[in-house]
């Protein structure tokens, strides 16, 4: 009998060691699947942080890509500008001294080339007449035009905003201006087929008409060398009234 009982007894307490550890099992396996839903869980989150992150470099490394090309473009642009035609460095030659004294002011961009004329050089106050002075000058420009070929030579004429106190306006007096110009030329042995005159009063100033300096800097006559086969960037010009 007591035999019986010690055994039922081992077997009772087996029984609970069994069932204790088989807890303990189903609690570690339930630790060790939150575990995995955990690290589950942070590997996703590193696999989207990673896609953003390969993203956002892919974006970056656009960006540096396009800041690259644009700044070969812009080198590209600057050499071009810096880049002065034969004409342009025969012109320059040739006006050196005019140049140097500040009487003509020569520059080129884009393959259009301007030589800018302060009107006091050429004209008397109010007058559409070339003065002696305008004539030597305009003698040397003269001289180089004539060898320039595959070039429309347009002589574009400015005033300031002020009245002209006679009865030619702006209008009139800007356009009579650049059309003496252009006579000039044609008897200094400019090809007439190329010569254009255009008159744009006060309306295209270069400074402020609010002070002396400006007004100064827009009267002025300039005589623009473009590509023949470049359309116009220019309105037709007014139609001069008769000189006095």
């Amino acid at each position: 009998m007591r035999r019986i009982v010690a055994v039922a007894g081992i077997v009772l307490a087996t029984g609970c060691v069994s069932q204790d550890a088989f807890r303990k099992k189903e609690a570690e396996a339930a630790v060790a699947k939150a575990r995995g839903a955990e690290l589950e869980g942070s590997l996703a989150r590193t696999e989207e942080e990673l896609k953003a992150a390969r993203e956002k470099n892919a974006a970056l490394q656009a960006s540096v890509d396009e800041m690259a090309a644009s700044k070969s473009r812009l080198e590209a642009k600057r050499a071009e500008l810096e880049t002065k035609s034969a004409e342009y460095e025969k012109m320059a030659s040739a006006l050196r001294r005019q140049i140097d004294s500040g009487r003509i002011e020569l520059t080129e961009l884009r393959g259009k080339m301007t030589v800018k004329m302060k009107d006091k050089i050429l004209f008397s106050s109010g007058s559409s007449t070339l003065g002696r002075e305008g004539k030597e000058a305009l003698a040397s420009v003269a001289e180089v035009l004539r060898g320039v070929e595959g070039k429309v030579i347009r002589v574009e004429g400015h005033t300031d905003n002020v009245p002209t106190g006679t009865a030619r306006t702006n209008w009139d007096l800007s356009t009579a201006r650049a059309l003496s110009v252009v006579r000039f030329l044609q008897e200094a042995g400019v090809d007439p087929k190329r010569l254009a005159a255009a008159g744009y009063g006060e309306f295209q100033p270069l400074a402020s008409n609010d002070t002396p300096e400006g007004r100064s800097q827009n009267r002025r006559i300039e005589i623009v060398l473009a590509s023949a086969d470049a359309p116009p960037d220019v309105a037709a010009p007014v139609p001069a009234a008769p000189a006095n």
